[in-house]
């Protein structure tokens, strides 16, 4: 028996070429993400150009990221039909490694128009979750990333969820978690969060950044274990306990995990990642600050070293509080030399 959905996946067609939601969504997610990026930058006289063309580069890099990374996990469905890695249309990307693949091309990128990383990452951080909070009902409308089964009494009673969303999580036989719609939230509560944090003077450059992977990182590390489609491996069974351990108050909450097959192992690769990467960051964070290489402030001007770039700025009245002999960011004073990263 299968539910009839309450939305269907392709959009429209062009001929015989069907246009799918998932890739219009994901478009709108980039776009969102780039928006705000530029409403930002504009804060620090940085052109719109400079995001526009680190879009373009980046997200590739990611898709490229996040197909390794899963083939990497999935490496046994893949070692006999090498061909099948490329076919990233049948599905099978993941997250993590799509940040994986944006930060180093960030990091050439940056290095190339001769700013910061830590300062440009600061400003793109609340894009990052928006492309993600927007990409989440990509997975919706595909019926994808979901979470084990539940009773629709509780997605209508509970969650009060609108008859789309409900008709949309019946899947197989049975409804599921809308694991999706659960991200999808804790993104948008990361976005405000963030917009908020780096209007506050105590903070740092890099700081932002680092927030946004301790706060996704949390959200990830809960919801994952909801979801029936992990990738996972064979590791230490002290650390499954302790993943299991930490996990506990979802089943306070009523909360229940979803299925993962022994096959892929014992340990989903996103929890424990999750852990690593909140550990990692509030030590980052500790760490530049206690050696001093967390100087500078969020809110403080940001320079090229490059004198191409810092000439191509556009200048602007909401850039951030400098004293009134200075000239806008990337702009030596007569007689100073260029300002060195």
């Amino acid at each position: 028996m299968f539910y009839s959905l309450a939305i269907d996946p392709v959009f429209f067609s062009i001929g015989s070429l069907p246009v799918h939601w998932y890739g219009l969504i994901i478009g709108l997610g980039a776009l969102v993400g780039l928006l705000l990026a530029i409403r930002e930058g504009k804060r620090f006289n940085i052109s719109q150009e400079f995001f526009m063309d680190l879009l373009l580069l980046g997200v590739p890099s990611a898709i490229i990221g996040a197909r390794i990374y899963y083939v990497a996990f999935m490496w046994d469905d893949y070692k006999d039909n090498l061909l099948d890695v490329f076919k990233i249309w049948n599905g099978g990307i993941a997250i993590y490694g799509a940040l994986i693949g944006a930060i180093i091309c960030a990091i050439f990128y940056f290095r190339h128009k001769g700013y910061p990383f830590w300062r440009i990452v600061d400003i793109c951080a609340p894009s990052l979750l928006a492309g993600q909070m927007i990409g989440r009902w990509g997975n919706f409308i595909n019926q994808e990333a979901y979470g084990g089964v539940i009773e629709e009494s509780f997605l209508r009673d509970k969650l009060h969820l609108p008859d789309f969303i409900v008709n949309q999580m019946y899947i197989d036989g049975a409804f599921h978690h809308p694991t999706f719609l659960y991200e999808s939230l804790w993104s948008l509560l990361g976005i405000i969060l963030l917009m908020v944090l780096r209007r506050q003077r105590f903070v740092r450059a890099g700081e932002i950044f680092l927030s946004y992977f301790i706060w996704y990182s949390i959200g990830r590390f809960f919801i994952e274990a909801l979801r029936t489609d992990s990738l996972g491996f064979h590791g230490a069974s002290g650390v499954a306990s302790l993943i299991n351990g930490l996990w506990t108050p979802m089943e306070w909450l009523g909360f229940e995990q979803g299925a993962f097959s022994a096959d892929y192992g014992n340990i989903r690769s996103s929890q424990l990642l999750a852990l690593l990467l909140i550990v990692a960051a509030v030590i980052l964070i500790i760490v530049r600050r206690v050696t001093g290489q967390a100087r500078e402030r969020y809110m403080d001007p940001i320079v090229s070293t490059k004198p191409a770039v810092a000439d191509s700025v556009i200048p602007d009245a909401s850039t951030p509080a400098t004293n009134s002999q200075e000239k806008p960011a990337g702009t030596p004073r007569s007689g100073e030399e260029e300002p060195k990263e």
